[in-house]
This record gives C-alpha cells, sequence and structure tokens, in this order.
C-alpha cells in the first residue's frame, strides 16, 4: 500500500470512529484523546489529519457528503432524465435522509451536531453546496429544463428555499403525520416538478445534454468534498 493509500485508510479509520462517536454521544463530549484511542492511533496522529476537533467533525459531514454526491452522479449516468430538479431533489433528499451525519446537519439537529452546524468550518462545505447549486440551475437553464419563462436566477432562492424547508419541518412534524420518507420525497418531487419545471416532456436530447454537464459538475464537487475531508492525501482512484 503506498503512503497515500495508507494515510487515506488510516484517516477512513479515525473518521469511522469519530462518526460512530458522534452520532451515540452528540457532539459535546467527543474528544480527541478518545477518538484517537478507539481508532488505535496516538493522539497526535489525529492532528497530523486535522488540527482541531472541529475540523476532524466537519471531516466526517464532508465524507458523508461526497458519498451522497457520488450516489447522485451515478443515478445520473444510469438515467439521464435524474437530471430534472424534482427527480434530483427527491434523490438527495432520501439519500441525506438516510445518512445519519448528513440528516443531523440538514435537520439542524443540535443534539447530535451541536454547535457544529452553525460553526466556521462548515463555511467551506456551505460555499461549495452553494456554487454547484447555482451552476446547476445555470445548465438547466441553458437546456430549456425550466419551466416556461423562468431563469436560472428566478427559481434560485424558491427552490432552494422549498428543498431545505423539507429538511428543516423534520424535527417539528407530529407523528401523527403518518407520512413515509418515500411519501415525503414524493410530496416534494411533485411540488417541484409543478413549480419550476416544464410542463411538456422536454426533449431527450436536451436533457442528455444537461445530464452530461451536471454528472461532470459533480464529479468535480465531490472531489471538492473529499479534499476537504482529506486535504492533500485523498485518493482519486477511490471514487
Amino acid at each position: 500500500m503506498g503512503l497515500v493509500n495508507a494515510r487515506r485508510a488510516r484517516a477512513d479509520r479515525i473518521l469511522d470512529t469519530a462518526k460512530d462517536l458522534l452520532l451515540r454521544w452528540g457532539y459535546r463530549r467527543i474528544r480527541i484523546d478518545e477518538v484517537a484511542k478507539r481508532s488505535g492511533v496516538g493522539k497526535g496522529t489525529v492532528y497530523l489529519h486535522w488540527r482541531t476537533r472541529e475540523q476532524l467533525l466537519s471531516a466526517v459531514g464532508t465524507r458523508e457528503t461526497a458519498e451522497m454526491v457520488d450516489a447522485v452522479v451515478a443515478a445520473i449516468r444510469a438515467d439521464p432524465l435524474q437530471v430534472m430538479p424534482h427527480r434530483l431533489m427527491r434523490r438527495v433528499f432520501m439519500e441525506a435522509m438516510h445518512r445519519p451525519v448528513l440528516r443531523a446537519i440538514y435537520t439542524q439537529d443540535t443534539d447530535t451536531m451541536d454547535a457544529l452546524v452553525a460553526d466556521s468550518s462548515q463555511k467551506a462545505m456551505g460555499g461549495a453546496n452553494f456554487a454547484g447549486w447555482r451552476e446547476y440551475l445555470s445548465i438547466l437553464d441553458e437546456h430549456g429544463l425550466l419551466g416556461e419563462g423562468l431563469t436560472a436566477q428566478d427559481v434560485h432562492y424558491p427552490l432552494t428555499a422549498s428543498v431545505f424547508g423539507f429538511f428543516a419541518a423534520e424535527p417539528m412534524l407530529p407523528d401523527e403525520l403518518g407520512l413515509s420518507l418515500d411519501e415525503k420525497a414524493d410530496q416534494l418531487a411533485n411540488m417541484l416538478r409543478r413549480a419550476f419545471e416544464p410542463t411538456r416532456p422536454p426533449a431527450t436530447k436536451r436533457v442528455h445534454a444537461a445530464a452530461d454537464k451536471v454528472s461532470a459538475l459533480y464529479e468535480r464537487l465531490a472531489d471538492e468534498f473529499r479534499t476537504l475531508t482529506y486535504g492533500g492525501d485523498h485518493d482519486d482512484s477511490k471514487r
């Protein structure tokens, strides 16, 4: 195993431990020495990868985000229609809600994430998300995949608010609502399709052209998240 791969494997082992403790104990109780002990490394070794506890725990989130984006890319490659907002956001919603760390971040679960959800270490992750989202909408606009008369600028805020509203509502929903995760995702998809997409199915050629560009965009975005996670140690062959 090469040096980079060995460092990557060690980093992943540490991140696996940190993730487990984060979900079991919550943000406040985690200490670097405990993560190191359970990972089978010295405390100083953890600091070779991440300078602070906050950076380590942020890396848990960025690694999981990279994995989610990889899943989105695979879905678009398999079915170009996944590039449409209602399909793409349905998948993102389902992927995030099935990944406990991302679920905690997106639903602002302070019992688990506490100050990390608002920590400065999350700003780079948020910036990458914002830039990628804006470029995605521009691609849809370029290929005529938004509703009649709508531009990327027109839909940026309302579409963003609509999607994040579904995450934000989770902690406040009563059990009596009785909706499964799939049903919530379906309702999100239906709302986005009606509000932001053409009334007629777009031409296959336009969908495929947009899908190619969006796949490339999200592959770059996943790599950015891996860089945020591992720094210069990430290995593209791991994708």
